[in-house]
Formats: structure tokens, C-alpha cells, sequence
């Protein structure tokens, strides 16, 4: 089952939502350029919950052409030797938390984080961030390349409060029984373990309240891919005429007409 709320996508919209967010505080980035860079693209939010195969319909985005921005990915690079977020990470955690070759061992600092709320939310405070400004480059570098609509794919999306700079926000839900169901299948847990790392993030209900389109994964591969495909359809719907225009394409159209009307003017003369 998908549920869909009226999604009314604005550039003005997400400009506000980002304002409003603390983006900009984290990113150290001018509101002027976030303001000139957002206005010009349609910037859908993905999230769900471990387990409830959010990656999957990431996976089917990419699939159809539509550029996927992956905060884990862009958390795994935070975390490389050397890096910022690597110094900070290790200053506050330790060297215990590293591998001889220095990198940082991510199951060990995972069980670290799963096991102390303290823990986690230092190390989520301390990413932060880095993980932010990764995003918005990435965002930057898809409307360099003439993008019109990419997917943001953040597990935290609400809980960094980023679902406020994007729009529609989707949301993979799955039923608690299911997901732990699955955790416990799929990384071998105990039930405890897999209880202990659902309750770590937001539960699913409450994203689900939060979004403006559900995908109910609860059932097999046909039936999410079905309700995938009414997804797409409803991102993929045709800019409006002042995203168009704000988009890079359309910026370029505006170029080649004044530089049409220059050329005919000149002959006139």
C-alpha cells in the first residue's frame, strides 16, 4: 500500500525549509549561495528504518536514471584516515576504536554507540557537520550536470531535521514485527540485539506520520516494486514553469534567447 499526501513541491519552499532547519549553520556556507542553488532544483527526501529496505528503493531509484545522493556513503568517506571527521571522532572515542592500519574499526565503534545514548548522539553531533556539507556539495555537483530532481537518501533524515529542505518526502515503512524479523535474519541478531538497534533511531510510525509518501514494504519484491513505480511517477511529474526556469537548463534557455534577441537586434541595426 503507498499513501500519498498532497505534495506541493516549490523551490520558494524548500529554500525555507532549509533556512529554517539549521542547515545553514552546519554547512558554514553563505545563505545567499544555498539560496541560489536550492531555488533550482526539486529535492526528494528518502528514510526509513534499519531493515525496512530503504537501500532497496534507493537501489530502484538509481536504476531509473534518478541521482541518488547516499549520506552513508558520504558518512564512510567522514570517517576515513585522516580526515577531519576521523580526528574528531578518534579524540573523542579513543584509539581503541581504531584498526592497526589506523582506520576506524565501524563494527567495534558501532557496538560502542548502539549501547549508550550518550554515546550516539556525541558521535551523531560530532559527524554533523561533515555529513551536511558532503550533502550539499553532492547536491551541487547533480546541478552542475543539469539535474532537475535527485533523491536525498538520509536514514536520520528527520531527526537532523534535513526533511525540512526537501520535498515530497518518502518514507519505507515496515511493520516493528517485520523489521525485527529481518534484522535478526539478516545480521544473525538476537532479538534483543535487533530491539536495541530498532529503538535507536525513530520508530518507523512515527516517520511515517511525518511523510508525504508511505511505501509499505511489509510485502514482497512485486508488490513494493509497484508501489515504486506510482513513486517515480508522482517525482518525475514535469517541473512547473518557475522551476523550469530556475533549473540549469532553463537558465541556459534564457541565456540562448537573449543572446538570440542581441544577435537579431545587431542585424536590424
Amino acid at each position: 500500500m503507498i499513501v500519498c499526501k498532497p505534495v506541493n513541491i516549490t523551490t520558494a519552499f524548500v529554500y525555507r525549509r532549509a533556512s529554517r532547519s539549521g542547515l545553514f549553520y552546519h554547512l558554514r556556507i553563505p545563505k545567499s549561495l544555498l539560496r541560489f542553488q536550492f531555488r533550482r532544483m526539486r529535492i526528494v527526501g528518502l528514510t526509513g528504518g534499519i531493515a525496512s529496505g530503504k537501500s532497496t528503493v534507493s537501489n530502484l531509484f538509481k536504476a531509473n536514471g534518478i541521482p541518488v545522493v547516499d549520506a552513508d556513503v558520504i558518512a564512510r568517506n567522514v570517517l576515513k584516515k585522516g580526515s577531519g571527521g576521523w580526528k574528531r571522532v578518534v579524540a573523542a572515542f579513543g584509539e581503541e576504536i581504531l584498526l592497526p592500519s589506523r582506520e576506524v574499526d565501524r563494527p567495534k565503534l558501532g557496538q560502542m554507540v548502539f549501547s549508550s545514548d550518550s554515546k550516539r548522539q556525541l558521535l551523531n553531533k560530532l559527524m554533523a557537520p561533515y555529513i551536511s556539507s558532503g550533502i550539499f556539495w553532492e547536491i551541487l555537483k547533480q546541478w552542475a550536470k543539469g539535474a532537475k530532481v535527485i533523491v536525498v537518501d538520509i536514514p536520520l533524515l528527520f531527526e537532523t531535521k534535513m526533511d525540512r529542505w526537501t520535498k515530497p518526502v518518502v518514507v519505507v515503512w515496515v511493520s516493528q514485527e517485520t523489521q525485527l524479523n529481518r534484522l535478526m535474519e539478516r545480521d544473525g541478531l538476537s532479538e534483543e540485539d535487533a530491539r536495541n538497534r530498532a529503538m535507536a533511531q525513530m520508530s518507523l510510525d512515527s516517520k511515517r506520520s511525518k511523510a508525504d509518501i508511505v511505501i509499505d514494504n511489509n510485502g514482497g519484491l512485486d508488490q513494493l516494486h509497484q508501489q515504486f513505480d506510482k513513486v517515480l511517477s508522482e517525482i518525475r511529474r514535469p517541473l512547473t514553469w518557475i522551476e523550469f526556469w530556475r533549473s540549469r537548463q532553463g537558465a541556459f534557455s534564457i541565456l540562448g534567447l537573449v543572446t538570440s534577441g542581441l544577435l537579431v537586434c545587431k542585424q536590424l541595426n
